[in-house]
Formats: structure tokens, C-alpha cells, sequence
């Protein structure tokens, strides 16, 4: 099952995660401050996706383990910097306090700083002798394409700009693809490197890849509408509150789930096409369209 695979992975991702963290010689309290975000939870689906795409190519997944936390590192920094009162503005996270709230604003930029900094140390560490430095170098530059200007920070900026304006439905995927889904194509893309996949496998891999981010993003839409403040560890209803354009608000409500049908076939269809074991990452993706958190 589908959970159970989830648990398995979040345990060695959370302990290499964890200790990466841990034995840096480091300030005590900006430690703590990581470590908060860190642990606080969260579904670690970027690093999944990577052990997943491994394993569909036949390869040992622990071999990931290092780009697998890097990319959860960058990803929690972005949510502490989200929710710093000059972005988002929010108080609540996973279902505890947001990071600037316990430790305040000044330490929490540092926190995030740092997360995304040793992000880099991470995968420039790594010692895997099948793992070259033309490799490394490779997984540093698509990871700080994936999280920079051209990507999530880049999407960000777009995001806060549209505040408060009504986008058209190209601009706003527009936003999403740079804002959310080059995070979420980094790993698929980082684990078929490793993996040794050709350029042809990793460019039908990218466009899965940003499908299901697209997918994802809808359905965090539809959440943001119809879920449960509680179930989700945030705050439901806050895209209204701060005026963003939204697949629901652009399509209906209607609209939005049959635009995420839509992603989620497409997802499918590149995988498909694929001469790999992708069962896996086919339930994943079955996963983000029905997650309800």
C-alpha cells in the first residue's frame, strides 16, 4: 500500500534529514530553529518522488538519500520564508505555530537561510564513488535553477505581484509551473540521473513531472475551498483572504476538477510511455490527486 511505502521512505529521509542538521557546528538556537521546521512534518514528497524514480529504473534508492534531503531542505525553507509576515503572512504550519512565531522574524530568514544554503553542502558531499563531480555539479545547477529566478523564487515573485488582480488561466498556470512545479520536476529529474536514464527517458520524465505539478497545485486550490483547517495543518480559506487568483475562482469549481483530471491523465500518459517500473510513481501520482491534506 501506498502508505505504507510512504513510511518506510519518510523514516530514512527523516533520520539522514535529521542528522545532516544535527552535526553542523552551528549556533544552537538557528540549529533549533531548522530543526523545528524540519521536524514538524509534512508528506516529504519531493524526496519520494526521487526514491521512487530510482527504483523504477532498477536502482537502490538509498543511493539518493543525500539529493532526496536536499531538496526537503530547500522546500522547507521556502515554507519559512512563505510565511514570514513580508509573504504570506501566516500563522499557522503543519499544524504548529509557523517558524517566525517561536523564534521570530530575524531568526527565522536565518533559519531558511541556512536550510537552503546547506542544501548545496549536501549534495556537494556527496561521497558515492558512482556518484562523478560532473554529476554533483550537474544535480547543484538543476537544483539552483529548480529554487532561484527561473523557478520557485521566480514563481513567487510573479505570485505577489498578481495579488489582488484577476489573471487569466494561462497566467496563472504560468505562475504555478515556476512557483511549485519545478520543485516537484527537480526530483523526478534528479532521481533519473542518478539513476543513469538517457535524455530521452528524462525529458518524458520532465513532462510528467509537470503535470503532476500542475495536479498538485490545482488540488491544493480545491483545498484551499473545501478542506479542513485541522486535517491540513493550515489555514484553510487564506488564497480568498489575500486575493489570489485560484483554479477554482478562474474555472469554478467544476472547471478546476476537470482541468485536474486533465493534468492527472496527461501525467499518466508520459509515464506510461515509459520502458520502466513505474508502478510506483503511478500510485503517487493517484495520491496528490486524492490527498486531502
Amino acid at each position: 500500500m501506498i502508505e505504507k511505502y510512504f513510511h518506510e521512505k519518510i523514516q530514512k529521509v527523516n533520520a539522514f534529514l535529521y542528522e545532516q542538521i544535527k552535526q553542523k557546528d552551528a549556533p544552537d538556537q538557528l540549529k533549533e530553529s531548522m530543526l523545528y521546521s524540519v521536524q514538524a512534518g509534512g508528506k516529504r514528497l519531493r524526496p519520494i518522488l526521487l526514491l521512487a524514480t530510482m527504483e523504477a529504473f532498477g536502482r537502490d534508492a538509498d543511493q539518493g538519500l543525500p539529493v532526496a534531503c536536499a531538496i526537503e531542505m530547500v522546500h522547507t525553507y521556502s515554507l519559512i520564508h512563505d510565511d514570514l509576515p513580508a509573504m504570506d503572512d501566516d500563522d499557522l504550519r503543519r499544524g504548529k505555530p509557523t517558524n517566525h512565531k517561536v523564534f521570530g522574524e530575524a531568526m527565522a530568514v536565518l533559519a531558511g537561510d541556512a536550510l537552503l544554503t546547506l542544501s548545496f553542502e549536501v549534495v556537494a558531499d556527496i561521497k558515492d564513488r558512482n556518484i562523478s563531480g560532473q554529476m554533483k555539479a550537474d544535480l547543484v545547477t538543476r537544483l539552483a535553477r529548480a529554487a532561484g529566478a527561473e523557478g520557485m523564487v521566480g514563481g513567487q515573485s510573479s505570485d505577489l505581484r498578481a495579488e489582488g488582480q484577476t489573471l487569466l488561466p494561462e497566467e496563472l498556470e504560468n505562475i504555478h509551473l515556476h512557483k511549485t512545479g519545478k520543485l516537484l520536476s527537480f526530483p523526478v529529474e534528479a532521481g533519473a540521473l542518478l539513476a543513469g536514464a538517457n535524455a530521452g527517458q528524462i525529458e518524458v520524465l520532465s513532462q510528467f513531472s509537470g503535470h503532476l505539478g500542475l495536479a498538485f497545485q490545482i488540488r491544493d486550490d480545491i483545498l484551499d475551498v473545501e478542506g479542513d483547517t485541522q486535517r491540513m495543518g493550515k489555514s484553510a480559506g487564506s488564497d480568498i483572504n489575500k486575493q489570489k487568483s485560484t483554479y477554482p475562482q478562474l474555472l469554478t469549481m467544476a472547471g478546476a476538477k476537470q482541468k485536474l483530471s486533465y493534468h492527472l491523465l496527461e501525467a499518466k500518459r508520459c509515464l506510461h510511455q515509459l520502458d520502466i517500473q513505474y508502478e510506483r510513481l503511478d500510485e503517487i501520482t493517484d495520491y496528490i490527486v486524492d490527498r486531502n491534506r
